[in-house]
């Protein structure tokens, strides 16, 4: 699941650059339940425990603003009412979202909120609905029926959006943004695994983030970072098994069914936090070639794509920063 992903990442981090001597010990840190997951924050060059607690209060702010299913957010609102006044900051992601929705062709939709939540994924109830069901709510799932002037946002009768593919990485970034205005120069931001990098190591050197072996336990590679978002996407994170079959809560948009695309996981490695976490969801569903032919057509992020077969796709951007830990898998350097 994404919290013990999490974890691993957070242990990489701090032990997997480093001899035991030299390993860097955060200044001040918080941890915290919010956007349903433990949230960790650790600072180690700059600021205090004070501005940690300017940053819990930010995660919770834009938590009140984007939840799903928080009574009152402004998301709730609009699925609720069909049509909402949002914030400039609620406005200005959900325009964002709906980009990256266009950018990708649809492998992002943030509209297939009620099919997911049909699956259980969103209650805990898991069931496979029959083809029925879902042949009733295919048709909302459609981004480009979401309606944005402005700030002022409505959706067609039945719609309902989530903009949970993209909330923590932009609340990641805003963190970020947050900590080195309050002089940050080294920290680490576990967002219940997306993990945002602000700076580098104390020493200069670069964090090392696993990325999870998704058939497994432990991790097959490293990437090292600065200033970065990695954010990872797979079938492992949160699913369900009936019948010896197992079923994940990525959706293929046009199924409504989840994704198989010969993808066990995608991460994600760049600047933009809300690309980041978007586009792991989007090349998770386009598949290895689709999406090794999205980074060839826009090159503003890079890519570890691990396939079904165990075989690892990275982008040229990694080669370097990525390091093949375990042994017997074949790793490709996208052209």
């Amino acid at each position: 699941m994404r919290r013990w992903a999490a974890l691993l990442c957070v242990m990489l981090l701090l032990a997997g650059c480093a001899a035991p001597q030299a390993q860097a010990q955060p200044g001040a840190e918080r941890t915290f339940f919010a956007m349903d997951t433990v949230m960790t924050l650790r600072l180690y060059e700059g600021g205090d425990e004070a501005l940690l607690a300017d940053a819990e209060a930010r995660v919770r702010e834009l938590e009140g603003l984007l939840s799903v299913t928080g009574r009152g957010s402004e998301i709730h609102s609009l699925n609720r009412d069909g049509a909402a006044e949002l914030s400039s900051e609620t406005g200005s992601l959900l325009r964002g979202a709906l980009a990256l929705c266009a950018r990708t062709e649809g492998a992002l939709d943030i509209s297939t909120y009620p099919v997911l939540r049909t699956w259980g994924f969103t209650t805990g109830e898991y069931a496979v609905p029959d083809g029925e069901a879902l042949a009733k709510l295919l048709p909302l799932v459609d981004y480009t029926r979401v309606a944005l002037d402005g700030n002022a946002a409505s959706l067609p009768v039945g719609m309902e959006i989530d903009l949970g593919s993209v909330a923590k990485g932009y609340t990641g970034a805003a963190l970020a943004a947050l900590l080195r205005e309050g002089g940050v120069t080294s920290a680490l931001l576990d967002l219940g695994g997306n993990i945002q990098a602000v700076g580098a190591k104390p020493d200069g050197s670069p964090w090392r983030v696993g990325i999870r072996n998704p058939a497994g336990e432990g991790n097959i590679g490293v990437v090292e970072v600065d200033n970065q978002a990695v954010i990872t996407s797979g079938g492992y994170e949160r699913y369900f098994e009936e019948g010896g079959v197992r079923y994940w809560h990525i959706l293929d948009p046009k199924t409504g069914a989840p994704a198989h695309s010969g993808l066990a996981s995608v991460t994600v490695v760049g600047d933009d936090g809300l690309m980041c976490d978007g586009l792991s969801t989007a090349l998770f569903v386009m598949g290895r070639e689709k999406a090794v032919e999205h980074w060839r057509r826009h090159r503003d992020f890079e890519a570890v794509l691990v396939a079904e077969d165990g075989s690892v796709t990275i982008t040229p951007g990694l080669e370097g920063r990525f390091t093949l830990t375990e042994q017997g898998r074949t790793l490709t350097v996208a052209e």
